[in-house]
Parts: C-alpha cells; sequence; structure tokens
C-alpha cells in the first residue's frame, strides 16, 4: 500500500494567500465603513478565520494584540452560544475570552449548504477599539481598581438574529455609552466586514468544495507547527531567564515585576513567568488570552515573513502564567491597561531571554509603551459629547545590522498615529506641536530610533486619562548599546509648565496645553 500523498505545495501556498486576502478585504470593509477616528484613521481592528473548531487559520496585517488572543474570543462564543445561519456573537468580556472592555469581538458562522446537519464549517470574527464603552472615564480606559468602573462588559451574547442586530441589546448597549451614533456606525462596520468575509469564504468553497478548502485549513496549520518547530529547535537548549517592570500601577504601588523563564528542548520551548507580580490595584493587569498573545508574536518574529500566521505556531510553545498574577489575572481586578502596557513589557523580557540565546537576532527594547490617550468632554460648537481615544508611537529599539526607526508603533500594536486634520476636524483640540523627539534614541553602534513630542491644546473643557509607562527608566539596550531616553508628560497654562506622572486622570481647562514625549529606543552595541 502506498504512502497517503501529503498536501500540494503551490495549493498550499495558494491557499494561504486566499485566506489571508479575505481577511485583509474584511479589514478595508471595516474601516472604510467605520465612523470613529480610531478605526478609520487609526486601523485599531482585526479580522480573522477560523476553522470549525474555531482554530485561527488567517489572520489579516492587523494587530498582534488582538490576533493572538481572539481564537479565545471565538471559542467561548462557541461554547456559550452555539451559533446558527444568520446570527453573529459578540463579547468583550476580558474573563471570557476578551482583553479589554473597549475591544468588541464579532463572530459569524458560515454554514454551507447541504450539511445535513447543520453545523458551521468555518467562522469569520472582527474585533475593533470603540473609543468609549461606558465607565467613570470617558474613552473607557481608566484608571479604575476593579473592572465594573471600566465600562460596560458583556459576556458571550447573540448581538445578530436572523440576519438583523438585536435591537433590545443594541439599545442596552447605546444606553451605556457617551457616544452612542459612533458606536452603532461602528457596530454595523462590524457586521459588514463579516458578511463579506461570509461572501468571499462562500465563494471559495463554491469553487473548490468544502473539503478541499477544510483539508488545506488544516494543512496551513500543521505547515505552521512545523516551521515554528523547526525555529526552537535552531536555538541552543537550555533555559534563558530575564526580567524588567512595568513603572508602577497606577494607583501608588510599586513597580511591577515581570520574570521570564524561556526553556528551550529540542523543538518546544517552555515560557514560564513564575516569580512575576501579583495582579495589581491599579489597571495594568493582563488576562491570560494577552500572555499568550505576546509569546505568540514574539516567538512569531522568528519566523520567516511568508510563514502562515495561525493556530499552529502555538503548537510547540507551552505558556505557563501564574493563576492571580498580573498576567493571569482574576475578576474583578481592572484590567484596561493590561492589553496595552503589560502587553508591551511581556515581549520586552520575553525577548530580552531570547537575546542571551540568539545576540545576532534580538533588537533591542522598543519604546514599551503605547501611549494610551484618552479624552471626553462637551463639545462647545455642536453640544454634542465627544470621546477619543488614541495611541502615540515612540521609537524602535535598534536592530543588529541596523538603526531603529523613529516616530512608530512597535511589537503589540500595529495601529497609525491619527493624522492632525482628522483629529482637529473631529474634536475641540488644537496640535501645536508634532515632531520627532530628536536624540532620544540610545546610542550605540546602531541607534535606537526617536521618540514623538506631541502636544494638544483643549479649546473646551475636558477630561483626560493618560497610560504610559516607560517614564520612570528608558527602554534597554543590547550588547552595550545605551537605553532609550525615558518619556515625559507635561501640562502648561497660564501658571506655568507642570510635570505630570506616567498614569493620571485630571480635568483640564480651555487653553491648556498637553504634551506627551514618547520613549526613544535602545541602542544596539557599543558606540566606536
Amino acid at each position: 500500500m502506498s504512502a497517503p500523498r501529503g498536501p500540494d505545495a503551490v495549493l498550499l501556498e495558494v491557499y494561504r494567500n486566499l485566506f489571508a486576502s479575505i481577511a485583509e478585504e474584511m479589514g478595508a470593509s471595516l474601516q472604510h465603513a467605520s465612523h470613529s477616528t480610531n478605526i478609520k484613521e487609526r486601523r485599531d481592528f482585526s479580522c480573522a478565520l477560523f476553522n470549525a473548531r474555531g482554530d485561527l487559520i488567517a489572520q489579516g496585517d492587523h494587530m498582534p494584540v488582538h490576533l493572538g488572543s481572539m481564537p479565545a474570543s471565538v471559542r467561548c462564543v462557541l461554547e456559550d452560544i452555539p451559533l446558527r445561519r444568520g446570527e453573529m456573537g459578540l463579547v468583550n468580556d476580558p474573563f471570557r475570552g476578551g482583553t479589554h472592555l473597549p475591544d468588541l469581538t464579532l463572530v459569524a458562522p458560515l454554514h454551507i449548504d447541504g450539511d445535513a446537519e447543520g453545523r458551521p464549517s468555518f467562522y469569520v470574527a472582527n474585533r475593533a477599539h470603540h473609543s468609549d464603552v461606558g465607565g467613570i472615564s470617558a474613552g473607557s480606559m481608566p484608571l479604575a481598581s476593579e473592572i465594573f468602573q471600566e465600562g460596560l462588559r458583556i459576556p458571550p451574547v447573540r448581538f445578530v438574529r436572523a440576519g438583523h442586530p438585536d435591537n433590545d441589546l443594541m439599545n442596552l448597549l447605546l444606553a451605556n455609552v457617551r457616544t452612542p451614533r459612533e458606536r452603532v456606525g461602528d457596530l454595523m462596520a462590524q457586521v459588514a466586514a463579516n458578511r463579506v468575509g461570509e461572501r468571499r469564504l462562500t465563494a471559495l468553497i463554491a469553487r473548490h468544495g468544502v473539503a478541499e478548502v477544510s483539508a488545506y485549513a488544516d494543512h496551513l496549520l500543521d505547515y505552521a507547527a512545523l516551521l515554528m518547530a523547526d525555529v526552537i529547535e535552531a536555538i541552543p537548549d537550555g533555559s534563558y531567564r530575564f526580567d524588567d517592570a512595568l513603572d508602577d500601577d497606577g494607583m501608588g504601588g510599586p513597580p511591577v515585576s515581570l520574570r521570564v523563564c524561556v526553556t528551550i528542548a529540542g523543538p518546544r520551548a517552555v515560557v514560564d513567568f513564575a516569580g512575576s507580580s501579583a495582579q495589581t490595584a491599579g489597571p495594568l493587569n493582563a488576562v491570560e488570552a494577552i500572555t499568550r498573545s505576546a509569546v505568540l508574536y514574539a516567538f512569531r518574529c522568528l519566523l520567516p515573513a511568508e510563514a502562515p500566521a495561525n493556530d499552529g505556531c502555538c503548537r510547540p510553545l507551552e505558556v505557563r502564567a501564574p493563576e492571580g498574577s498580573v498576567l493571569n489575572a482574576r475578576p474583578p481586578v481592572s484590567v484596561a491597561g493590561g492589553n496595552v502596557e503589560t502587553s508591551q513589557r511581556i515581549v520586552d523580557v520575553v525577548f530580552g531571554a531570547l537575546a542571551a540565546a540568539l545576540p545576532d537576532r534580538i533588537p533591542a527594547a522598543s519604546s514599551g509603551t503605547m501611549n494610551n490617550l484618552t479624552l471626553g468632554g462637551t463639545d462647545p460648537a455642536s453640544g454634542a459629547a465627544f470621546a477619543y481615544y488614541e495611541t502615540i508611537g515612540g521609537g524602535m529599539g535598534a536592530r543588529p545590522g541596523r538603526p531603529g526607526l523613529s516616530g512608530v508603533h512597535t511589537h503589540m500594536t500595529n495601529s497609525l498615529n491619527t493624522p492632525v486634520e482628522a483629529l482637529e476636524r473631529a474634536l475641540p483640540i488644537r496640535i501645536t506641536g508634532y515632531t520627532l523627539r530628536r536624540g532620544s534614541g540610545g546610542a550605540g553602534r546602531h541607534a535606537g530610533g526617536d521618540g514623538i513630542v506631541r502636544s494638544y491644546q483643549f479649546l473646551a473643557p475636558a477630561e483626560v486619562t493618560l497610560l504610559s509607562d516607560r517614564r520612570a527608566r528608558g527602554p534597554w539596550g543590547l550588547a552595550g548599546g545605551e537605553p532609550g531616553a525615558p518619556g515625559v508628560n507635561s501640562l502648561s497654562g497660564p501658571e506655568g509648565e507642570r510635570a505630570l506622572p506616567g498614569k493620571f486622570r485630571l480635568r483640564v481647562r480651555a487653553g491648556e496645553t498637553l504634551t506627551i514625549r514618547t520613549p526613544g529606543g535602545g541602542g544596539w552595541g557599543r558606540a566606536s
């Protein structure tokens, strides 16, 4: 008897691109149909395809922090509310597969005509960061001490029934947010994006048959697992340790320690965070899905660029995050910053550990913070409430052989800096300065990238919250390179300029100016 034939190599690559192109088209639809600056301009969203088991089979080139954690959301929806034809499930609960409350994930099943049991053959899903979902602070990224203060918490629910959004659920959601018209626009854009995915995947199956499409989805999972195993096997066996810390938890607590031990044994890696800080009083707690997502991102950076990005990459990796720690927090702690700040530090410590094993491949630390700014108030021109969220880029860490890039988003974020014109058109804000922070990158044989200076003059009173880090000490250098400059925040007005901490919530007056100077990246190698 002859051995069974494996997948055709050419067809495997064709399907990799077909699946990815569907996710990319979903993303284009979501971006262009959305209403908020955060989604339309910053592209703070992600789209992906899943098989019948809820395994990620393809993703767009979107947000790493979303995509590595989205499978947990999809699986929770599948477990809690098996979706029928014409339905879509919605979830944002961080303790039921979500990340933090502003990230709303919408999941749609794809049923193939002729399936006698009526089970979905695939799922499409997207996640978008909404600029307000309620809570104690406009923008829903507050300095909170428990999740109930952060906004509306949605367990897996049926949001679309018989092809139409559930009016009762929509009304409940809109009654709890500051900007209901914008929320409707963004939610309907998410619905439209899933329908694009459904149509494209249905057309692919009509052309090639569900058996072949499903088989090649599984082949791509197996292929990604083999590639990741090969990458890990090329790392010298051993245990590699590193530790770093977030400045504080925003509530006056001490630095938040993250410790990792990466153990390589042949084609497998165990990433153990034992010894990391316990979950905190402030909002820097990460749920387990975020920790796994950050670890997966760090190891995926070692793969060839053309490698498929799917759940197969996870198979050779084991992640251990102690329950009740800041990396596997339990309810009802607050988690708004875990998704955006703690995830960045997870990448830093994993890369720091791997640098000992792969000194010629790992870059110095990048800015290590998303510099999350949220603000809200009443627009005097229209009398309407506004709520806004953005992240600000910084310096990329220098790499072996080349300097770091300046003024970019790095690692767990893949969004854009909001254009000045779009921000000023949407809000009672004037941008009085937007430049690179020259000289903020760490010195070295290859210099770290420079951070950004961005100044916001308020034309109306507003409530402002900032979750930022790397203000106490700058991103570390490697191989003798110098650290990047720490970030600096300040507020200026008639009384002069005063320094602000890395994490704060305050009321600003019309005419005052907030300036955020983001960290530079670390340098690589000793300067000659």
